[in-house]
């Protein structure tokens, strides 16, 4: 029997590490696509561009509905919402850091008496 894994963010991370896959994601955003409509941009065979869907289809970014002989594609953003909120830790982070450091560059130039570089904010 064979048991149905969910998507996990590793394997969204990995199916957005190829920019012909990224690049086939934005293209769905503006509605469902074939094959033949994701392949034709990057010069390559169905049988390639099918690859790189089925890539995505396992990180559940994409679901394929077969109409006859054609494949149509959908985006399936849940799994980008999951790996945005990951991310966002790390923005918030850094935003916590860099205005740390803006802090502490405002005190030392206020401790020195001079007033932040003309046309930078600090």
């Amino acid at each position: 029997m064979v048991e149905y894994l969910p998507p996990t963010l590793d394997m969204v991370f990995q199916a957005l590490t190829d920019a012909t896959r990224r690049a086939m994601l934005r293209s769905l955003a503006g509605g469902d696509r074939n094959i033949g409509e994701l392949a034709a941009p990057f010069d390559m065979s169905l049988a390639a561009a099918s690859k790189h869907v089925k890539v995505l289809e396992r990180a559940g970014l994409v679901r394929r509905l077969v109409q006859g002989r054609t494949h149509i594609c959908r985006l399936e953003p849940a799994p980008l919402a999951a790996a945005d909120e990951w991310l966002r830790f790390y923005e918030q982070f850094w935003n916590r850091r860099l205005d740390a450091l803006d802090a502490l560059l405002k005190a030392e130039d206020a401790a020195m008496g001079e007033p932040p570089p003309e046309g930078k904010p600090r």
